[in-house]
């Protein structure tokens, strides 16, 4: 458990744009630690290089050993060495067993006590709701009425955040490699992570429990920023309204990017998880069933609305409701936005 939160995954650096001012880099050397973003992380990070440390002069010194033996007890040029007669030393025994128990007894204890402390939310702590869907994470932020969003996460630095989390259908894991955070999210139960994150920057978050097809796009982004910019931020990254001089299509564009459409839609007619928009609208389709029906606007908004109700041939019944995620103008930007997908 502590090597996987800590080896950095190549998925972690794609899962960050190409350039992000402000965000620690990730290093392409294959003996670098991520960078630590968290308390938490700080805190492993110790351990971590301690048990190495540790390791390594335990290795050293067998190893010596080891060679002093073979050199002090090789066979004589001439003749037989005579063998010694003592068949045990009870107190060299006793000093070999004792040195690694106090170091094991070391480890279990420091690691007993940063475990109690990951599992122990402070009662300060803001609380997030997240839930994990193929293929993609939702992030509601109760202080802030209907804020909902899709693979980004804001946290204020030197705040203790509290995740609540939950899967809509299959078991999911939330990673965040720079906080050496890992949980699993199950369907039908709640689990609970926290952390206070500690320097401001841009940082991935995964699925690192194998969900389907489009596991490996299931990413997002953790935003973290200054504790007084960040009701600021956290509101504008909440707002999902028109632009007074943005077109529909546009605004659709963006409601696209807020559901994490891109997941399993695309826009060049490649087929993933969901039929590509490419040439959608007004296209006749096979449902599942055998019946057929026109891709108008009540078959896009029903879609959106309860996307099991009419299934295209050759698809499985995976995509999750939008209803009360998104409202009847942003549902009908994104029918706008599809509309244009020639």
């Amino acid at each position: 458990m502590l090597f996987s939160l800590l080896i950095a995954p190549a998925a972690a650096e794609a899962a960050l744009p190409p350039s992000n001012p402000g965000t620690p880099p990730m290093s392409d050397s294959p003996w670098s630690l991520l960078p630590a973003a968290s308390a938490n992380a700080e805190a492993l990070d110790t351990l971590y290089i301690f048990f190495w440390i540790l390791c390594g002069i335990a290795f050293v010194g067998m190893i010596g050993v080891q060679a002093y033996f073979m050199w002090k007890y090789r066979k004589p040029a001439h003749g037989h060495a005579k063998t010694s007669p003592l068949t045990h030393n009870g107190k060299l025994e006793f000093i070999w067993s004792a040195i690694p128990t106090f170091f094991f007894v070391i480890l279990f204890a420091w690691g007993e006590i940063e475990y109690m402390k990951q599992v122990t939310p402070p009662p300060d702590a803001l609380d997030v709701r997240v839930t994990g869907q193929k293929w993609s994470w939702t992030i509601e932020y109760p202080e802030v009425k209907g804020c909902s969003l899709t693979n980004d996460l804001y946290v204020p630095v030197g705040q203790p955040m509290r995740l609540t989390m939950t899967s809509m259908d299959v078991i999911h894991s939330f990673y965040l490699p720079a906080f050496r955070l890992k949980k699993d999210v199950v369907p039908g139960r709640y689990t609970v992570l926290w952390f206070e994150a500690t320097k401001p920057g841009l940082y991935p978050l995964m699925c690192t429990e194998y969900c389907g097809d489009e596991h490996s796009s299931m990413v997002g982004r953790v935003h973290v920023v200054p504790q007084e910019e960040y009701g600021a931020v956290l509101a504008k990254a909440c707002e999902l309204k028109q632009g007074d001089t943005e077109s529909t299509e546009d605004f659709g564009a963006r409601v696209l990017t807020r559901g994490g459409c891109a997941s399993c839609h695309t826009t060049d007619g490649t087929v993933k998880t969901g039929p590509s928009f490419k040439g959608l609208f007004g296209k006749t389709e096979t449902l599942a069933d055998g019946s057929t029906v026109t891709v108008d606007e009540n078959y896009i908004r029903e879609s959106i609305l309860e996307p099991n109700a009419k299934i295209v041939s050759g698809f499985s019944p995976q995509m999750p409701s939008f209803a009360g995620r998104f409202d009847d103008k942003q549902i009908a930007a994104l029918i706008a936005y599809i509309k244009a997908q020639k």
